[in-house]
């Protein structure tokens, strides 16, 4: 059965050819997606969206009057309708999967930096930077280096375009979209000790590992190993494996540090 939320389409606002480009943004720390690619069938949705709507997805809460009219809240439907879709997508592909390991794929797949990419192949830079006003609130320039801003925007775009056109129109785009993301996660399951270093790396602190505990007969073992930065500890975990066991550690720490 068909849901479908909002009201019917009112003026649309094409975006022009500029618009439609993938380049990134100087120092945005972003790759580039190319033009051709799955995003096509979300930027078609994100084209077709009545003005109001369009408006409110590149409107920064700096830039309005009511922080309910920026894209914030936009992306917090569009976080769930991302969600659904995927896992929509998952869940009859892989029958022998877990709740765990689906969790872990969707994770990764619908990251911040997964949606930022698809946030450039949307021509989301170069809308901000049409969108934003004279001198007022945050400049483009700064939204547009934010991976967290150029996520929220990609988040906004399918939360505007789920109101608009219901959940069976959106939902193949949005897994076209981030079928590149969904290949990688299944293909390169995330790194996690390697992602936890290079976010403390920010921060000039250095992680290491302590095999805690080791339990069982040798063809049976299991580990718990602590995270640690300094003499603090970060993150625990257990695994059949040092590695394994590592490996949750530094996923538990990646989850206190948000």
């Amino acid at each position: 059965m068909r849901t479908s939320f909002g009201a019917p389409p009112m003026t649309s606002v094409r975006c022009s050819p500029d618009h439609r480009s993938g380049s990134a943004p100087p120092g945005s720390g972003c790759a580039p997606l190319a033009t051709n690619d799955g995003a096509e069938g979300l930027r078609d949705l994100l084209g077709e969206l009545p003005e109001e709507l369009a408006r409110q997805v590149f409107t920064h809460a700096s830039w309005a009057e009511h922080r309910a009219e920026s894209y914030e809240r936009l992306a917090f439907l569009g976080d769930v309708v991302l969600s659904l879709a995927v896992s929509t997508h998952l869940f009859p592909r892989f029958e022998s999967y877990g709740a765990g390991r689906l969790t872990k794929v969707r994770a990764q797949a619908v990251s911040g930096a997964s949606c930022a990419q698809v946030a450039l192949a949307l021509g989301v830079p170069e809308r901000l930077e049409a969108a934003a006003p004279d001198g007022t609130g945050r400049s483009h320039a700064v939204l547009t280096d934010s991976e967290r801003v150029l996520a929220s925007v990609c988040e906004a775009v399918i939360g505007a375009a789920y109101l608009a056109f219901g959940i069976e129109r959106v939902a193949p785009a949005v897994v076209a979209a981030f079928d590149e993301a969904i290949e990688e996660s299944l293909d390169n399951p995330l790194d996690h000790k390697s992602l936890l270093q290079e976010r403390l790396a920010r921060r000039a602190e250095v992680v290491t590992y302590r095999i805690d505990s080791e339990e069982g007969p040798p063809h049976d073992r299991s580990f718990v190993a602590a995270a640690e930065v300094g003499d603090r500890e970060i993150g625990r975990g257990a695994g059949k494996t040092k590695k394994a066991a590592e490996q949750a550690a530094a996923e538990q720490a990646l989850e206190g540090l948000g």
